[in-house]
């Protein structure tokens, strides 16, 4: 293919381009489909018949920048291959903050799901190849990456912590959910927390994490101004001037040399006036109008000449190109221009001489524009004005300030009449030709002396503003005009219809609301959104309806295809007004250049004796390249706007991280399936109430009605609503501000500081009791906590919030078994229970195998309750008592079936013992237990002689078999008095002779028995650990 100059329909180009033009990028990709297979480099070259050294090295070049761009890939095995034929789709990354992505495609088609593996090999903004992996649970496309063509980042900021020996960043940006890791050395001495940049040397792969080091430390966090140097370098706004840029621009004068005033309209004598915000300092637009004598109005719109400065191809060029537009922070801006330029040079301020692009206009009196002309000049601006003065001289004339005013400005003031007037007919034009007028509010921070935000106040768009903004309008649709009339390729500001599921979207909602936007038309145009705003601005819930049909609109981008502008009604628009701050204007000036420097004759042009110019060198920009600027500025508006808005927000949170628990009015501007967004009315801070925080009800979403609606309350949330919220948290990392509805509205309350954390309980351990009334406890609990002489520390609660020891709540006595209720009720005082453990049994209480009872001796735990506690009795009242209990016990059985059977119930011990003596130590309690439980080989039926002789004390019997247990108990103050003397008995003939034991038939002494049940206790003391709830305790435990 020696002759591919003859296949090649780009060999002109190429010819025109280079020196030793080589196959165009289409011929290359054409070959590699109409080949079958890939092809390495020196294929292609033996295939092309490519032999010399420079066409080689061109081939190289250009292979390598195809595949950057997308268009090839390079295989494993070293061949290039069109995507198209691999299957491949071609796409840029956008993360999420939840660790999943998706790959949006660069043809358009529907996104690719990015599971949160995948999106660890890359970052947000990356440009990546994909193949299609299938559908996930939802329906939508997975991809599976198998190239990073172009990283988005080569360094991030972010914080920069150290912990157990290493070191990492957390990048600031959301989107992107992985830390970099700063290996030993690279720290560059940053410190705990700050703010940092990290440049990544080393990329994420499937078995690694990037690795970067930290080249620049911005600060400490929270450090004023801060929130700007993040955003900067979050969202890769360049911010410093590069040497080539700061040497061309020491090379400008100050003031516009002479020779450049030369051969140029002078309209120095007009007294063009700039009529800018208060802050403003690059003033790029000067107007000036007067009446025509035949009717109708001439319109001067004179906009600083920038491309006269900034060539095509000088380094000025490329790094506007690179930053697209100005970016205006809060009380900072980030200009496209060195501020020689921006400030100095181009800037039409006030008493000067400055270089202009004039576009001059006849406007007949119904407001319809008849006649446009473009060409370079010189201006003197006479004034520079702001919006408000402007609004004083013109709709408050004869107020005080107004006449002060008028007289300031003297002959400039005939002239804003002028611009007044016409004004009113662009104005009324406009509503004729139906474009879109949305009421919105804008708002701006002001600053106290240490840089924190003092008030937030809105702004008011008065008709200064609107007049500016008409007479700009004008000139951006007559430079629309004059490009198409003239076949000149360029940047259109295009704002496509509404997509079709916005439409009808819209339409139901509407629908609902008795109203409908198209009237039977299938598609609406920008008239049918005008007449519907015009017949809902006195209705309520105004504010409601125009957001949703604001939400409905598309987003207006920059392309060199002119699909019209949708909302301002026109066929064909474009930005030429602000070259100074926007990278698409100073292209639309050198288009607008090179027809006048041409020599094609047309009307719409004036000369003054220029020199022609080849429009290569003032315009050298195909249809492809225009494209890739399209997406360049538009990508570099959309960077600002996020850039400034999370400046915003970040500013926001610090304002009212102050303000936690106080009370707001605000409006639903958002309703979101996890919840609603609301700005507060007096600060303009916009928050989310989160779905959970609403009232108790579940709540479902309604996309259509954007509400969220109670499927049991039925209560609804709905955008536009007022809706009185609480501030609940300021997130100053993730810059979020959470709200909560007031207590009165069912919402929890907002607690200021957050209480120490407790564990397992209600209370700290060893905190103090809240105070109690003592007329809210039994009659026998008060008398006993009265008479302590020593109060012991508090037991710790249990997780039920009951403190362990303390009584439950009371219990009828005829509702719990006659036995149990009998021992419970001659405790004269009560014992500190112990701690439980997590099983619900004492930690010091005998195992299943230890503690073997008779059902019919307790209840189980979670009925019994607390003991009372009862006046101590006399020491005859205690002897009587154990006398009458020690008959009892030698005349009942004991059945065989109940041995066997263990005992349940976590205070049988104390039910044993009668709970007598709180000061009773352990061991012997164990002594005692062993006593009251076995006594000649033989289970003791203790806990049912106690039962017995609370029970049946009135009427002097007792029960015969263990079925008593189900018998309603009976109480009464001789059968308490005689239980506690019996059990106070057996406990003083325990301490006088010791436990008695039988051991395989033989009996005890009684200083063995002691000793062994010390050790007994002793042993399980050490044994004994907590067991988790549900799981059994092994036998051998103790």
């Amino acid at each position: 293919m020696a002759d591919w100059q003859s296949l090649d329909p780009e060999a002109a180009r190429e010819a025109e381009k280079y020196d030793n033009p080589i196959p165009s990028r289409e011929l290359i990709l054409a070959h590699l489909a109409d080949r079958g297979a890939p092809a390495t480099r020196p294929q292609l070259a033996e295939e092309f018949g490519l032999v010399t050294e420079d066409q080689l090295e061109a081939l190289r070049r250009r292979m390598r920048a195809m595949e950057r761009d997308g268009q090839v890939i390079y295989t494993r095995r070293g061949a290039y291959a069109p995507i198209d034929k691999l299957d491949l789709v071609r796409g840029r990354i956008a993360g999420h903050r939840d660790g999943f992505g998706f790959l949006i495609p660069d043809d358009g088609s529907d996104d690719l799901f990015l599971s949160p593996a995948q999106m660890r090999l890359v970052f947000d903004g990356d440009i990546a190849l994909a193949r299609v992996a299938g559908h996930d649970r939802r329906g939508r496309r997975e991809g599976g990456l198998v190239e990073v063509v172009t990283r988005a980042h080569e360094s991030l900021v972010g914080r920069f912590f150290q912990e157990s020996g290493l070191a990492y960043v957390v990048p600031d940006n959301p989107k992107i959910g992985q830390q970099v890791l700063v290996p030993e050395g690279k720290h560059g001495g940053a410190a705990h927390g700050q703010f940092v940049q990290v440049r990544i040397d080393e990329w994420p792969t499937t078995f690694r994490q990037a690795q970067g080091e930290v080249v620049e430390i911005l600060g400490d966090y929270m450090a004023p101004g801060m929130e700007i140097e993040v955003a900067l370098r979050s969202y890769d706004i360049p911010n410093e001037w590069p040497k080539a840029v700061e040497k061309e621009a020491a090379k400008l004068k100050p003031e516009v040399e002479e020779k450049d005033k030369q051969k140029r309209i002078d309209l120095r004598q007009l007294p063009f006036v700039t009529i800018d915000g208060e802050d403003a300092r690059d003033f790029d637009d000067a107007v000036y109008a007067e009446a025509k004598k035949s009717g109708g109005w001439r319109l001067y719109v004179a906009i600083a000449d920038v491309s006269h400065y900034v060539k095509v191809g000088s380094a000025l060029d490329a790094e506007a190109e690179k930053r697209g537009n100005s970016v205006y922070f809060p009380e900072r801006v980030i200009p496209m221009l060195p501020e020689a330029l921006s400030n100095g040079l181009c800037s039409l301020n006030p008493q000067v001489d400055r270089l202009a692009m004039v576009c001059e206009m006849t406007i007949a009196g119904s407001g319809r524009m008849t006649g446009y002309q473009f060409y370079e000049a010189v201006i003197h601006s006479h004034a520079r004005l702001t919006y408000n003065k402007v609004s004083t001289v013109l709709e408050q004339p004869k107020s005080a300030e107004g006449k002060q005013l008028r007289k300031q400005l003297g002959e400039v003031v005939p002239h804003l009449e002028q611009l007044y007037s016409l004004y009113k007919v662009l104005l009324a034009a406009r509503h004729v030709r139906g474009a879109i007028d949305f009421e919105t509010q804008d708002t701006r921070i002001v600053f106290g002396a240490d840089r924190k935000i003092s008030e937030i106040r809105p702004t008011q768009r008065n008709d200064a503003h609107k007049l500016i903004e008409e007479c700009m309008l004008c000139a951006n649709v007559a430079t629309a005009k004059f490009l198409e009339k003239h076949k000149v390729l360029a940047l259109y500001r295009v704002h496509d219809a509404p997509p079709l599921e916005k439409q009808t979207n819209l339409r139901q909602f509407l629908g609902e609301m008795g109203l409908s936007l198209t009237k039977g038309k299938a598609n609406p145009v920008p008239s049918d959104y005008q007449a519907l705003l015009q017949q809902i601005r006195e209705r309520p819930d105004f504010r409601l309806i125009q957001t949703v049909m604001l939400r409905s609109l598309s987003q207006a981008v920059y392309s060199p295809d002119n699909n019209g502008h949708f909302g301002l009604n026109y066929e064909a628009y474009t930005h030429f007004t602000s070259p100074i701050r926007r990278y698409p204007d100073l292209l639309v000036h050198r288009a607008i250049r090179s027809v006048i420097r041409s020599k094609l004759e047309t009307k719409h042009v004036k000369r003054a004796g220029a020199t022609s110019m080849a429009k290569a060198r003032i315009y050298p920009y195909d249809e492809l390249r225009l494209d890739q600027l399209g997406e360049q500025c538009s990508m570099t508006e959309r960077r600002a706007d996020e850039a400034t808005r999370d400046v915003s927000n970040w500013l926001k949170c610090e304002f009212m991280k102050d303000r936690v628990g106080e009370t707001y009015a605000g409006v639903i501007t958002a309703v979101t399936g996890f919840g609603l967004f609301v700005e507060l009315s007096e600060v303009f801070v916009e928050g989310l109430v989160h779905v959970t925080a609403l009232p108790d009800d579940y709540y479902h979403f309604d996309s259509v009605h954007h509400r969220l609606s109670g499927e049991r309350s039925g209560r609804s949330y709905r955008l536009g609503d007022p809706l009185e919220v609480v501030v609940a948290r300021v997130d100053l990392d993730e810059r979020k501000i959470d709200f909560v509805l007031p207590a009165s509205a069912g919402a929890p309350r907002v607690r200021e500081e957050r209480e120490p954390r407790q564990k397992r309980g209600n209370r700290r351990r060893g905190a103090p009791a809240p105070a109690q009334e003592p007329s809210a406890l039994p009659v026998a609990e008060t008398a006993t906590e009265t008479a302590s002489p020593e109060p012991e520390r508090e037991p710790r609660r249990s997780r039920n919030g009951r403190r362990r020891g303390t009584p439950a709540p009371v219990q009828e006595p005829s509702a719990l078994p006659e036995a149990e209720t009998a021992t419970e009720a001659v405790s004269p005082e009560p014992e500190r229970e112990p701690r439980r453990s997590r099983n619900g049994r004492r930690r010091d209480a005998p195992t299943q195998e230890q503690g073997v009872a008779a059902t019919v001796e307790a209840a189980p735990a979670s009925v019994s309750p607390e003991p009372e506690s009862e006046p101590r009795r006399s020491r005859s009242e205690r002897r009587r008592a154990t006398s009458s209990a020690q008959q009892q016990n030698a005349s009942t059985p004991m059945p065989a079936s109940v041995e066997a059977t263990p005992s349940k119930s976590s205070r049988q011990d104390d039910q044993l013992l009668g709970n007598t003596d709180v000061r009773r130590s352990r061991a012997v309690k164990q002594a005692l237990l062993a006593e009251a439980k076995v006594e000649g080989g033989k289970p003791k039926t203790v806990g049912k002689a106690n039962g017995k002789a609370k029970g049946n004390a009135d009427k002097g019997k007792a029960s015969d078999t263990a079925k008593t247990r189900t018998a309603p108990a009976r109480q009464g103050k001789g059968a308490a008095a005689e239980g506690a003397a019996a059990v106070d008995a057996r406990v003083k003939k325990a301490k006088a002779a010791g436990a008695k034991k039988k051991s395989a038939g033989k009996p005890k002494t009684e200083d063995q028995a002691k000793a062994k049940a010390a050790a007994k206790t002793k042993t399980k003391a050490k044994a004994k650990k907590p067991h988790r709830k549900g799981q059994s305790r092994p036998k051998d435990d103790a």
